[in-house]
């Protein structure tokens, strides 16, 4: 097998979920919201509104004309009281638009669901929602949905999985939003012309396998399945769950679409569904917030721009001083410098560690024990490419193909000596991707 599950980190003590039985609390709107007009893999937005403006829940406040970009819609009503330049989680700079809300949560009077009457316009529809894979990976969902072998496209796989320690968002619309993702599964299917749909869910949430199976039944809907995965990280990458559903392989660089198959989050297809009926573009996410150093962890439903800040105080604030403060999991987040970053569409996590629980443990010399090797997914090589990467041999990185790495952490995770292999795996595809073809 190209995939395998040895050695990856699933010991139950290991999962942390401990906000899985927490339904979601809707944040109250805080003063201030700012809305960061680069929030997708690809061009950013430029701004629609000027400092001065007035603006409404769900109305267009960025928009681009590349074809790689959705627009950004305001999560709040209010006043535009600047347009800023801040620096992200990549350590990029992006530009926000700076909101102070009214209160008020007036809606924008152009919101309706939209009227599909062909493939093209469900396209349109779905660009105009905002949407991106809320998974983490904020690809244009439109983009996905409009493939060009469309004709093509048998199979479409709802990512339940939600594999990642402390999360546990996913599992709470699986829980409180089923039959928008069953309906959002059926929208999808029918103007890609997909016969088969299935919903992967891992086996340590039984409630949400026997929903909806449950659900399935009642509705009297046969071509869509639940398919139970083992709790093993990384199942919810793209690239393992299709093989694991479909026994195909998926190289990096390969789009699903080209082997038939469209795979996206579970909530993103909850979203599609909620959208086709009432044409509210993407302003709010559900998010776990968790961590040692938060007070009161939850499941919150949160305007997004919202400050990191204001999300911890609705959590009770912080009850120890937190060293270190990711957006996303422990295994693919990333640390942010300050919590006055604000929520961003593809955010489905917040955690907050003292030193205690972030510390990490001091690096040794490679023992070659090739627990790395075996706790990849692709069976790749990290300390291999640790080596090579010591050396800049472009080459040999190019020909133990380390472009194949999706880092997701597992090497690090297990790795005895405590080596960032992660980290350099990242470094080595940078060194790779800047040669070009010159090796």
């Amino acid at each position: 097998m190209l995939f395998g599950t040895r050695r990856l980190p699933s010991i139950e003590a290991g999962h942390y979920k401990n906000t899985a039985a927490m339904p979601t609390q809707e944040m109250p709107i805080p003063a201030v919201v700012s809305l960061s007009m680069s929030e997708n893999i690809g061009a950013p937005c430029s701004p629609l509104v000027k400092k001065g403006d007035h603006v409404l829940v769900g109305q267009k406040i960025g928009d681009s004309e590349a074809f790689l970009s959705v627009p950004i819609h305001s999560s709040v009503s209010g006043t535009v009281t600047g347009i800023e330049t801040m620096r992200n989680a990549m350590g990029g700079m992006d530009t926000y638009v700076v909101i102070e809300t009214d209160g008020k949560q007036e809606v924008w009077p152009d919101i309706k669901a939209p009227v599909l009457e062909d493939q093209p316009g469900f396209i349109k529809a779905m660009r105009e929602s905002g949407l991106v894979g809320l998974g983490g990976a904020a690809f244009p969902t439109w983009v996905k949905l409009n493939p060009k072998n469309l004709i093509d496209i048998d199979t479409f796989i709802v990512n339940g999985a939600e594999c990642e320690p402390f999360i546990t968002s996913d599992h709470r619309t699986m829980l409180e939003d089923a039959d928008n993702v069953i309906d959002g599964t059926l929208a999808v299917m029918k103007w890609l012309i997909a016969e088969n749909g299935f919903i992967a869910i891992e086996d340590n949430k039984q409630d949400a396998i026997e929903g909806f199976n449950r659900l399935l039944k009642e509705r009297g809907i046969e071509n869509i399945k639940v398919f139970p995965l083992p709790a093993r990280y990384p199942k919810g990458a793209e690239r393992v769950l299709i093989e694991e559903i479909t026994g195909k392989k998926c190289a990096a660089g390969v789009l699903p679409a080209s082997l038939g198959l469209i795979v996206m989050n579970i909530t993103s297809t909850a979203f599609v569904g909620q959208y086709l009926k009432d044409g509210m573009p993407l302003t709010k996410k559900r998010i776990t917030v968790d961590g040692d150093a938060v007070a009161e962890p939850k499941n919150i439903l949160a305007p997004i721009g919202a400050s990191i800040r204001d999300i911890i105080e609705f959590c009770g604030g912080y009850k120890k001083e937190p060293k270190k403060i990711l957006m996303g999991g422990p295994m693919m987040g990333r640390a942010v410098y300050s919590d006055r970053m604000p929520l961003i569409k593809n955010n489905n996590a917040i955690l907050a560690f003292s030193d205690e629980q972030a510390r990490i443990p001091e690096e040794s010399a490679c023992i070659n024990c090739g627990r790395c090797h075996e706790g990849c997914p692709f069976h790749l090589l990290p300390c291999a490419y640790a080596d090579a990467y010591e050396k800049k041999d472009v080459k040999r990185l190019k020909d133990l193909q380390v472009m194949q790495c999706m880092e997701c952490g597992g090497c690090s995770f297990v790795c005895p000596a405590r080596r960032p292999l992660t980290m350099i795996n990242k470094l080595s595809k940078a060194l790779v991707k800047e040669a070009g073809d010159n090796v």
